[in-house]
């Protein structure tokens, strides 16, 4: 395990060090990214799926639960359980497929299926962004 803090101090660092982050993954791998409400969750994730391909709008899947994308041959998907609450609550197979086998998936608000991600894919990193102030962010990505 290896762990990394940097701290960003503008939206296009915290989605520049998603990049670097995106450059190793591979097909079945999850990215677990925790942190409070405008921390830049979804501003990480949209840098990660920048780089790998991704050129269309990138917006949080608060409200549909996933998003789903292909770029350059790959097939990635955003989730932010917010809104979940509980897993056990939820038919989990409706998410099924949005984790593990050829896909690349991110997870917003992982403590609310961290379980269920790491039996579908593989969680290969966790990240968690907290505010500094202004547009500034802690980030630690933490691989796995």
């Amino acid at each position: 395990m290896r762990s990394a803090v940097t701290e960003t101090s503008s939206p296009e660092e915290t989605a520049a060090l998603a990049a670097e982050l995106a450059g190793s993954l591979r097909p079945g791998d999850v990215v677990l990214v925790s942190g409070d409400l405008g921390a830049g969750k979804s501003t990480f994730v949209r840098g990660a799926l920048r780089a790998l391909g991704v050129t269309g709008p990138v917006t949080s899947p608060t409200f549909t639960v996933s998003r789903r994308y292909h770029a350059e041959g790959r097939d990635l998907s955003h989730l932010d359980l917010y809104r979940l609450g509980d897993m056990a609550a939820e038919d989990p197979s409706l998410l099924d497929d949005e984790v593990g086998g050829d896909r690349i998936a991110f997870v917003e608000w992982p403590e609310v299926g961290e379980n269920w991600a790491a039996e579908h894919g593989r969680v290969v990193a966790r990240v968690r962004l907290d505010h500094a102030g202004g547009d500034r962010r802690v980030v630690v990505v933490e691989r796995l």
